[in-house]
């Protein structure tokens, strides 16, 4: 492996486990705080600027694995101005509108750098050169898409940082064992801040990461994997990075559904998450997370077997994957009480009532 990579991603743990106490005392000194409501799981005051020391890990690691050498001068302008939004965020607490604002500027920084998806890859079908046209919106839509959804699923000790290790972790293995050096390095950097920031978010957690670490964390994952479906750094096909993203793409698309079949605003929040569901099915705080845990592992696995399968076997995968999320969405109300169209056909096949007759809606999601 890269030496330079090892000390990217030591220098940035090392950084984090060193700074996370300094920047506790701060966020509770400057009141960057997160007080308990109806929708939130914490019953105390937490400080919540944690992403600050993730966003400082990273800067060291990034000096470290020798990352300040590349041509990645629009991506750390980006980051600088998400870091920003996320501060700001945390202690005054921004509009949707505002914090989108900032989002679209970071992301047509980077695109308008020439980073973009300018190539679309289908497995066993081809490669396809994407137009200026398309391709500039396309990677604007996905660096914003994917920020945002990592802070959506930051509704538990460490949910956030934990899924984002996985997937930075899948992407790293990838990118080691195809010799990727830049995406091995960037991505080491990434995972060490997170994983020591894991010490002190997971449950009970002494600090949030907040929308600094959040956006931050979506913000990095947006760009790595940006990096691996570009040209000339090709590392995966396209559908990979969104098979490895497969829980907080899903958490958030789901969240999409159930708004619109609610007739709420999109941007709407409530208690409907898949954490939050998990949760009123009887699950406690960890073992929900850890439950998060292993079904973004598996979307991991997955991604890697489709990567080297064959044409069946990826529609195998695919099928599987779909079919599994309609039903844990259908089972834990994800969308509605009323939504199990899965559930309502099993019933009427097998006869069983449970799934025909109306659900109580005592005990699934109505918001």
């Amino acid at each position: 492996m890269n030496e330079q990579a090892i000390y990217g991603f030591l220098v940035s743990f090392i950084t984090v486990l060193a700074i996370t106490p300094l920047v506790i005392k701060f966020a509770i000194y400057i009141g960057a705080t997160d007080k308990p409501n109806n929708r939130k799981v914490h019953q105390k005051i937490m400080p919540r600027l944690g992403g600050l020391a993730i966003f400082i890990g990273a800067i060291a690691g990034y000096y470290a694995g020798g990352l300040n050498s590349a041509p990645l001068t629009g991506i750390t302008i980006g980051a600088i101005i998400i870091v920003a939004i996320g501060i700001i965020d945390d202690i005054y607490e921004l509009k949707a509108k505002h914090k989108l604002a900032g989002q679209l500027l970071a992301a047509i920084i980077v695109a308008k750098t020439g980073l973009q998806i300018d190539l679309l890859n289908i497995p066993f079908i081809g490669e396809f050169d994407i137009n200026q046209s398309i391709a500039f919106p396309l990677t604007v839509l996905w660096i914003v898409a994917i920020t945002n959804a990592i802070n959506l699923i930051d509704g538990l000790d460490g949910l956030a940082a934990g899924i984002s290790a996985i997937v930075i972790s899948t992407i790293a293995i990838m990118a080691g064992l195809n010799g990727n050096a830049m995406i091995l390095t960037l991505s080491l950097v990434v995972l060490g801040s997170t994983i020591a920031f894991l010490f002190y978010n997971f449950h009970p957690a002494k600090i949030f990461m907040g929308d600094t670490g959040a956006l931050f964390l979506g913000y990095a994952i947006s760009i790595i994997s940006l990096l691996g479906v570009y040209k000339s750094v090709t590392l995966f096909s396209f559908v990979i990075p969104v098979i490895i993203l497969g829980v907080p793409v899903f958490d958030t698309s789901f969240a999409i559904l159930r708004r619109l079949a609610n007739k709420k605003p999109i941007s709407a929040p409530d208690k409907g998450h898949l954490h939050h569901r998990l949760l009123s099915l009887g699950l406690s705080h960890r073992r929900t997370v850890l439950t998060i845990y292993l079904l973004s592992i598996l979307f991991s696995v997955a991604a890697a077997l489709f990567s080297t399968t064959t044409i069946w076997g990826a529609i195998l995968i695919t099928f599987g994957l779909l079919l599994l999320l309609e039903l844990i969405a259908e089972v834990i109300g994800l969308v509605h009480y009323k939504y199990r169209p899965l559930l309502f056909v099993y019933g009427k096949v097998t006869g069983d009532p449970r799934y025909v007759n109306k659900p109580n809606s005592n005990s699934i999601n109505k918001n």
